[in-house]
């Protein structure tokens, strides 16, 4: 069995950084029951385009949506209404967590936090994933990716100093920050099977973006360093480590221990460099750093891309440039079970990327994302609620 296989959460999510993060615990065995608003269109995410399965016309046809929602449950629910609350009740009776990624000030008003269900279960754990907390000046403002980016330093961090400011080519707060609630929904969860009460878990974009910063932070916040962008995608103090001209293309070395400056001085045949007084070290490497990237660039372009991959193989960390369609045809992808394949109603192939969290090579069964409301009927009848009931919340507009 899957490590989280039992693990029932609730998620009243929608777009991207909440999905992302439960679907690393649909991937680990938990059964996520996703929470739409039927009367709002559900999850925007069903929208999002532009690329869809090819002849469907259904609900869950957005390749976009496909890829965060897979191996996921739907119900439809107003959760504004008496009896979508009645109904989210017995079912957080019945589960172990809940999540959300709402605007700061959403959750309190839809009684997804602890204190709105500790009394139908006190050990339900609440993760809040929001823009800039629940609390404070900026509580009820909208947030996304880009802009957090923008704030948190990242655009003068990205790209070649004499361009503009550029952001990450991903949503890579969306995705951290997604995969940090997960984290942090299963602590929580951990922490109330041992003392039997629950909890509210949150994390804000800003705040995961801000923590991101790391060491560069440490550096400005303890040495006064302002770290800035550097050319050809250097690292910021180790040397070489950084993009170097081939003979057909562009290739990128990190070197970040000293011995694999001493094999990669080997590899391309020049071991005077490692006794060059301007090589020695870390320190002088960085200082000389142009230099260094003259001559490297010089004996680097004798020989193509692939050529130097297969002589630094297994001695210097070292990668080609590839585009996204480069990536994925890549033979070290396509012959090692990174993507896998699911199918639709129709069965129309659907291919999808292998989780990279692997249980003693256990994979999950891929099955794709549902339409809206796709189990409400199972859902509710197991909650208690009989055919007739259904019916006539599916009529009252509640589900």
């Amino acid at each position: 069995m899957l490590p989280l296989s039992g693990l029932r959460v609730i998620a009243v999510e929608q777009y991207g950084a909440g999905p992302f993060g439960t679907l690393f615990l649909a991937n680990l065995g938990a059964e996520i029951i996703k929470i739409e608003d039927i009367s709002h269109g559900g999850d925007v995410a069903r929208t999002v385009g532009p690329y869809f399965i090819k002849g469907e016309k259904s609900d869950n046809s957005s390749l976009f949506f496909q890829g965060l929602n897979h191996n996921k449950r739907s119900l439809s629910l107003n959760l504004t209404s008496r009896e979508g609350q009645e109904i989210l009740h017995r079912l957080v009776a019945t589960a172990d967590g809940v999540t959300g990624n709402l605007r700061g000030d959403v959750p309190e008003k839809l009684g997804i936090t602890f204190d709105a269900l500790k009394k139908v279960n006190p050990k339900i754990v609440c993760a809040h994933l929001t823009a800039f907390g629940r609390s404070g000046e900026r509580a009820s403002w909208p947030g996304y990716d880009y802009p957090m980016q923008a704030e948190a330093g990242y655009f003068k961090l990205t790209g070649e100093p004499d361009g503009p400011p550029t952001r990450c080519g991903l949503s890579l707060v969306d995705l951290s920050t997604g995969v940090a609630m997960a984290l942090g929904l299963v602590s929580g969860i951990f922490s109330a099977r041992e003392t039997e009460k629950g909890r509210d878990i949150d994390i804000s974009l800003f705040d995961n973006a801000l923590y991101n910063l790391n060491y560069v932070a440490m550096w400005q916040l303890n040495a006064g360093h302002n770290q800035h962008r550097q050319p050809r995608s250097a690292h910021f103090s180790l040397t070489p480590c950084q993009l170097y001209r081939t003979k057909d293309d562009w290739i990128y070395l990190m070197c970040n221990k000293e011995k694999f400056w001493t094999e990669l001085c080997k590899a391309i045949e020049h071991p005077e460099l490692t006794t060059d007084s301007r090589f020695l070290d870390f320190k002088t490497r960085l200082k000389n750093r142009d230099q260094l990237t003259e001559i490297l660039d010089m004996i680097l372009s004798k020989k193509t891309t692939n050529q130097w991959l297969k002589l630094f193989s297994s001695r210097v960390p070292a990668a080609p440039i590839y585009d996204v369609e480069q990536a994925l045809t890549n033979p070290f992808v396509t012959e090692n079970g990174k993507i896998q394949s699911m199918y639709d109603d129709n069965g129309k192939q659907i291919k999808i990327l292998a989780p990279p969290i692997r249980c003693d090579k256990e994979m999950p069964e891929f099955k794709q994302a549902p339409t809206m409301g796709q189990d409400n009927f199972d859902i509710l009848s197991q909650l208690g609620y009989s055919e007739t009931e259904i019916k006539q919340l599916k009529s009252n507009g509640i589900i």
